[in-house]
């Protein structure tokens, strides 16, 4: 260790020149490290030509903060030591390759702080890849060879690539994934003041793990109705997002709960889960500053107690450009500002909210988009197709949900548009038959803490492939027929998969596999990618595991023709 009482006096000096002569914090703090060093080292023990080599000034040779960063944003680590006045590297570069699939996941990530907002974002991917945008409400006009999307409820998208092989009967090759994430969603009426403070009421969606969203920096966003003076009155549907930390949920201090570390953290998710939005008196003065609130509004509000905080009102104005009065209503749910980043000392780890489940919705659309060589339609004979669902952590129980009609209208009507003059009988059964649906739901990895929450025998490891889920109970749609084609699709592109099973003292979680198989009679499969902290605030996973997923569903796309014709078919 380093003593500042150790230093000689001419590096005192040295210190004292440098921080007279800073204008900045951080100027001085690294010129306090150089002094230590030149001090522990000797004046001049300091490679001055090693030196060049550092970006900045905080990190000089021989000092013992060990880590060198690079301007490149994923170039190699290099540690070096401080033991001694030539120093010597204590570890080859750290793997320094992020894989690209990983960088924009989380560009997508840091897109969709919604369902609304993840449905938008790849909505925007697909028409930039050159698909077609349909409307349920037209007749649609399909070809081979076409490409095309449409969403439902602004929360729910589906695409699909008609292979220009395609004849009327063959499969449809789907992967399923989920754009909600379990969050805290406003209240119809909002509007919450008590202990001299404004809240934010709000209701919990899905099976959040909700200790994780006191103390961060939240804010909303989500799906606003706007009646803007300039459209005449016509109501539009348009998305927000408050990048700023505007509320948060505070936790009571330990000296107010002195056993909360011994009895655990007791949470009442009506009482204890509201955020703070102000404090009453400078929220309600700067909401009048801001409001412009006429007597007549004035009146009104004696009348009638706001739904909404008129500051947050303000808030939302504010990034919509409209005014306050102009908002009609809106779906806004609690959001943590925090961005999604590469984390872990060798850069393997996505740190982010809302893994679960959009990471498995990106690696689904990137291998709708990369399939074929980069899309390419030439060889394909059946159709390869996407659906992102809302509402599976409520259940999928809606019309933008698994278990609406979503995905069997969008077959029929595609079968039906590309059939042309066939008049077979049975044509939606018979390609129900041949068609095959990868449900996509993020995995339990294992836990190096909790390792005894895991089966030995099916206990999923980062970096190690896709998880393959499978439940004697049917809460996972998995057969040994599905598993097997799913594996093999893998093997012909060298990608690795894993197994998983719940141990059979511990409940097992579902997912929109059993619904879809049920209802639509297809073969399907439930895989997924290891991660850790499951629907907490902010997730972990590994990069080589997005790049592992992409690559498997890529060799879905482009296998399964192929792997489904060498099996016998077992109703034969």
């Amino acid at each position: 260790m380093f003593r500042m009482g150790a230093m000689s006096a001419s590096s005192k000096v040295l210190l004292r020149r440098s921080l007279a002569g800073s204008s900045s914090a951080p100027r001085r703090a690294a010129a306090a490290r150089r002094a230590v060093v030149v001090s522990a080292n000797g004046a001049n023990s300091v490679d001055a030509s090693r030196g060049s080599a550092y970006d900045c000034e905080c990190c000089p040779p021989g000092s013992p903060f060990l880590f060198r960063l690079p301007n490149t944003r994923f170039a190699s680590v290099s540690t070096r030591s401080a033991a001694s006045s030539s120093p010597s590297v204590l570890a080859s570069a750290v793997p320094s390759d992020v894989p690209s699939a990983a960088e924009e996941l989380v560009d997508y990530l840091n897109n969709s702080w919604t369902s609304f907002h993840a449905t938008a974002e790849s909505a925007r991917m697909l028409t930039e890849a050159g698909f077609t945008r349909l409307s349920e409400r037209d007749e649609w006009a399909l070809k081979p060879g076409g490409r095309y999307f449409f969403t439902r409820n602004m929360s729910s998208i589906v695409a699909f690539a008609v292979g220009e092989k395609y004849e009327p009967g063959n499969g449809f090759n789907i992967i399923g994934a989920h754009t909600d994430s379990p969050c805290p969603k406003l209240k119809p009426v909002s509007a919450v003041k008590k202990g001299g403070f404004l809240g934010v009421g709000v209701q919990t969606y899905g099976g959040g793990l909700w200790h994780t969203w006191f103390d961060r920096d939240l804010s909303v966003a989500g799906r606003v109705l706007l009646r803007r003076g300039k459209n005449k009155g016509r109501t539009s549907h348009e998305l927000v997002r408050v990048a700023r930390p505007i509320i948060r949920i505070p936790t009571l201090a330990i000296h107010l709960d002195r056993n909360v570390n011994t009895e655990g953290f007791k949470l009442n998710t009506e009482t204890h889960l509201a955020p703070l939005l102000s404090t009453a008196i400078k929220g309600e003065l700067e909401a009048e500053t801001s409001g412009g609130k006429s007597e007549e509004d004035e009146k009104k509000k004696e009348k009638k107690k706001p739904a909404h905080h008129p500051l947050l009102l303000a808030v939302l104005a504010e990034e919509l450009d409209c005014d306050p009065g102009e908002i009609v209503d809106f779906e806004l749910e609690v959001c943590d500002t925090q961005p999604s980043v590469i984390g872990g000392a060798a850069r393997e780890f996505i740190y982010s909210g809302r893994l679960d489940n959009l990471a498995s919705s990106f690696c689904a659309l990137k291998a709708l988009l990369d399939a074929g060589g980069g899309g390419s339609l030439a060889n394909e004979t059946g159709v390869r197709m996407i659906a992102l669902f809302d509402n599976e952590e409520v259940g999928s129980d809606s019309t933008a949900g698994a278990g609406g009609t979503v995905v069997a209208d969008a077959l029929r009507r595609a079968i039906n548009a590309l059939r042309g003059d066939s008049k077979a009988e049975g044509l939606f059964e018979r390609t129900a038959r041949n068609s095959f649906l990868v449900s996509a739901d993020m995995a339990h990895a294992l836990h190096p803490n909790y390792m005894d929450k895991h089966e030995s025998n099916h206990a999923p490891k980062m970096h190690k492939g896709v998880v393959v889920k499978h439940n004697a109970n049917q809460r996972y749609a998995t057969t040994a027929v599905t598993a097997t084609l799913f594996r093999e699709c893998a093997a012909l592109a060298e990608v690795p998969t894993q197994d998983f099973v719940v141990r059979n003292d511990m409940g097992c979680g579902s997912t929109i596999g059993p619904i879809l198989a049920t209802n639509l009679g297809i073969r399907t499969v439930d895989v997924g990618v290891p991660q850790l902290s499951m629907h907490s605030i902010r997730e972990m996973c590994g990069t080589e595991d997005i790049d592992i997923c992409a690559r498997h569903f890529t060799a879905f796309f482009d296998n399964f023709a192929e792997v489904d014709s060498k099996m016998d078919d077992v109703d034969a």
